[in-house]
């Protein structure tokens, strides 16, 4: 009977949230997007004085990536929220996900780099679920009669989520055994 109970319980929860669900996981997966560009209003003045001394482009250039980065995160996660041009929205965030791992040197960084790789895995997630936007009930969850090539962006997605994870891997020369720091 507790099984019963726990099954139905679960199907009351999911009838529930069913029209919700889809919304938070287009959230979560853009919420380090949303975070950066309101990051990025409220530091307007720090952020255009870091891109003018390291790159020394001068003002117009540095007010002009802020701009961009501002404009391009919080104008794409309203369309993905939206389900307006999602596909759009999400090359537009790729393009963002470019420009910053160019303008601030994170490509060396693997840590920070695995970063931007994990946030190109939540984009491929909604490009994949934006594909058939009727049809799954959560953002990258396949089901059965899925076409092949957006299997493959769920895969990718999902393979490069991962990687924001492996960052807080730590090895221990000393035992070879893997500690997680958090």
């Amino acid at each position: 009977h507790f099984q019963n109970d726990i099954t139905c319980l679960l199907l009351f929860f999911l009838r529930v949230t069913k029209q919700y669900l889809p919304h938070i996981a287009r959230l979560c997966l853009i919420s380090t997007f949303l975070e950066d560009g309101i990051r990025m209003w409220f530091q307007w003045s720090d952020q255009k004085e870091y891109i003018e001394t390291t790159w020394g482009c001068g003002f117009f250039l540095a007010t002009l990536f802020v701009l961009i980065n501002l404009l391009g995160q919080l104008g794409g996660c309203i369309l993905i929220l939206s389900r307006n041009f999602v596909q759009y929205a999400c090359f537009g965030l790729f393009g963002i996900i470019a420009l910053q791992t160019v303008a601030y040197s994170i490509l060396w960084d693997p840590k920070f780099l695995m970063r931007n790789l994990a946030l190109g895995g939540g984009l491929l997630l909604l490009l994949a679920e934006s594909r058939s936007e009727g049809r799954s009930m959560f953002a990258g969850v396949p089901t059965m009669r899925e076409s092949s090539p957006k299997q493959y962006m769920q895969l990718g997605g999902r393979v490069l989520l991962v990687l924001m994870f492996m960052t807080l891997l730590h090895f221990d020369t000393s035992f070879l055994s893997p500690c997680l720091h958090i």
